[in-house]
């Protein structure tokens, strides 16, 4: 039996436990640099201050349904758009002072 055993556990040994040197293995070519993965470009809705926000939006930007608080000509040219002006204000709500829901409006 003690043959049968020694046989056994030596071929065993030889089939499961088969180390490789690391020598022996073949370095794989990496380059260099991993090619960069390109995202779309986040846009920025921080803007400092009016002045920032008018060289993109020229009249401002305000609610679908913002109506201009003043006693003048009402700016009536602003960009319409809710999801867009309340990202603004969630940045920088001092963007709407007089808070009509219009951000930054200029004629």
């Amino acid at each position: 039996m003690p043959i049968v055993r020694a046989a056994l556990s030596a071929a065993v040994a030889a089939s499961v436990f088969c180390f490789i040197p690391l020598a022996a293995v073949p370095a794989q070519a990496v380059p260099a640099t991993q090619p960069a993965i390109t995202l779309p470009s986040a846009v920025n809705y921080h803007y400092k201050n009016c002045k920032a926000l008018n060289k993109k939006y020229a009249h401002g930007v305000g609610r679908s349904n913002a109506k201009d608080k003043t006693s003048g000509k009402k700016v009536t040219n602003f960009k319409h758009s809710t999801a867009l002006y309340k990202k603004i204000i969630a940045r920088n709500h001092s963007l709407d002072r007089d808070h009509d829901g219009i951000a930054c409006e200029k004629r």
